[in-house]
């Protein structure tokens, strides 16, 4: 049941009966103005807690839907399609909810599956996908537009001593594991499977095993496993030569070294894994203590990239729900809702719109964050989502 504090001091506009059935697009006519304000949540922490919904979530979106004021969940989780997170989000809370306003840690790799030019182009080239339950998101990356994705798996399987220690893992690998498109030749590798690219979509599960086919990419000539760059170590050349030699970029959706689960503390995501794969590479390399760099790009919360695709997406929700872009008043306010200093709270603080629109964090204590002072402030503080929704409204002087 919602909150009837929550609805009743905001004198909700759906108790009249005909709003409920006012088409999307004409929902401004109903109000006394178009909402110049968005919200952005984080997702784990802040509406669920491992899985379970946490109490006043449903209410605030229900509560913002039927205002009509626009709203996108922006969260570094992923490892599923936008369609099947967004279903069980949905489900979960109670509350339908369209594809559309959902952003996920991945969400912005769509965009290289054509790049900026033909050449940039990854869709008909090789790529590699790490992390995420069996090959949930090979199939993600097949949705967004990628034609040859791999796994490691695939590697594994297809060559186990890639890394013997895996083989306990077999039955696992089996249920999803799919033929290279090249085999690895051992007498000529440069003939054998080239990869292009290499993402982590989501949280390893089997890091060992990743952190050796990824190792081998990064130190390969040209992304040719079972090749050895002669590159590598060279001190004339720029990082002493590693990753100098055509080795495949390597992407990471998800900085995140902590997040919230159903164990009472933190557990280590996907940043986690990224620190173990920078400890070994300097380890290989020699690292930053001999000007070593591995070089890498990052998305998610807190990196300007991210924060800017989910404004253009909150943009294109916005003109959905209004109509004509062209006439609408310029989006003044986002408030970013999350439960992580370093993430939500940093990336709200430090980002920079390019439509000039102001983005508010408020740190919520439903998930990462219990208390005293976060290693990035917040310019609000609030007991749960629904305070922080509450608190919002009033800010915005909605309804006027």
């Amino acid at each position: 049941m919602r909150s009837p504090n929550l609805w009743q001091s905001l004198r909700l506009l759906q108790r009249t009966s005909y709003y409920r059935d006012i088409p999307r697009h004409s929902i401004h006519t109903a109000t006394s103005r178009i909402p110049n304000f968005a919200f952005a949540f984080d997702i784990d922490g802040v509406l669920l807690r491992s899985s379970k919904p946490i109490p006043g979530a449903a209410d605030s979106l229900a509560l913002l839907k039927d205002h009509g004021i626009p709203f996108i969940l922006l969260t570094n989780g992923g490892g599923k399609h936008e369609t099947e997170r967004v279903a069980e989000i949905s489900n979960k809370l109670q509350v339908p909810l369209d594809p559309s306003v959902i952003v996920q840690s991945h969400s912005p790799f769509a965009e290289l599956v054509k790049g900026a030019d033909e050449a940039s182009s990854l869709e008909n080239k090789c790529i590699m996908v790490v992390g995420g339950d069996g090959d949930n998101c090979r199939r993600v990356a097949e949705q967004y537009g990628f034609k040859n994705v791999i796994t490691p798996g695939d590697v594994f399987m297809a060559n186990p001593s890639i890394w013997p220690f895996s083989k306990n893992f077999n039955n696992y690998y089996e249920t999803f594991a799919r033929p290279l498109p090249k085999p690895v030749d051992p007498t000529d590798p440069t003939k054998g499977l080239k990869v292009d690219a290499v993402f982590v979509f989501n949280d390893p599960r089997d890091w060992a095993l990743d952190t050796q086919v990824v190792m081998d990419l990064l130190l390969s000539s040209q992304g040719h496993m079972g090749t050895l760059s002669e590159k590598n170590g060279r001190t004339d050349l720029p990082n002493h030569g590693y990753q100098q030699d055509g080795q495949p970029p390597l992407y990471f959706s998800n900085p995140d070294l902590w997040w919230a689960a159903a164990y009472p503390l933190p557990r280590l995501g996907q940043g986690g894994f990224r620190e173990g794969l920078e400890g070994v590479w300097a380890a290989t390399t020699g690292g930053p203590s001999k000007g070593i760099e591995l070089k890498k790009t990052v998305i998610g919360k807190p990196y300007q990239g991210t924060y800017e695709f989910a404004e253009r997406q909150l943009l294109r929700n916005r003109a959905t729900t209004f109509g004509d872009a062209t006439d609408l008043p310029p989006l003044q306010r986002v408030y970013m809702v999350g439960d992580n200093p370093e993430s939500d709270i940093r990336g709200a603080n430090s980002y920079r719109s390019e439509v000039g629109s102001n983005w508010h964090s408020i740190l919520v204590r439903t998930g990462v964050y219990s208390g005293g002072e976060p290693a990035w402030m917040p310019q609000t503080v609030a007991d749960n989502v629904q305070k922080a929704v509450e608190w919002a409204l009033k800010s915005s002087k909605w309804p006027a």
